[in-house]
């Protein structure tokens, strides 16, 4: 894979404490509720509320990441871009890896096809927990999937 030299569009922020709250969401995104896009949107948040309830791991998991809360603004790009009719389309068994969503919010997503083809663009914050061998870098990150 050829990596693209030119620089993304946004970096890697502060840390996230908290996950985005439907109310502090842009206008824009409240006014296209009803498209197909923002009901996914808020589906979206809706289970990601769902799992944040869920008791949390044990060990030996040492770190949990939440690309929803952290990447959000690159996620409802790519949603907002892609997921304007509906599809018949069912995915199972997603892994977001390490070097993928982990890093862009966008499900099998590594950095340099989310930013340089899908053309996505949005600021990562840092996960609240960060494991020290895997650091989100965002749509920064040169690293890629294997599989």
């Amino acid at each position: 894979m050829e990596e693209s030299t030119a620089e993304p569009a946004e970096t890697v922020t502060e840390p996230v404490a908290e996950p985005v709250p439907a109310a502090e969401e842009e206008e824009e995104e409240e006014e296209d509720e009803d498209d197909l896009a923002g009901r996914f949107l808020q589906l979206e948040r809706e289970q990601s509320a769902l799992l944040r309830a869920l008791p949390p791991f044990g060990e030996p998991v040492s770190h949990v990441y939440h690309p929803l809360d952290y990447a959000w603004e690159p996620h409802c790009d790519f949603v907002r871009r892609y997921c304007r009719t509906p599809k018949r389309v069912l995915f199972l068994g997603m892994n977001p890896g390490p070097f993928g969503m982990a890093q862009t919010g966008v499900p099998f997503g590594e950095a340099w096809h989310v930013r340089e083809w899908l053309r996505v663009v949005g600021g990562v914050k840092k996960p609240p927990s960060e494991h020290p061998k895997r650091p989100v870098l965002g749509l920064t990150c040169r690293r890629a999937e294997v599989s």
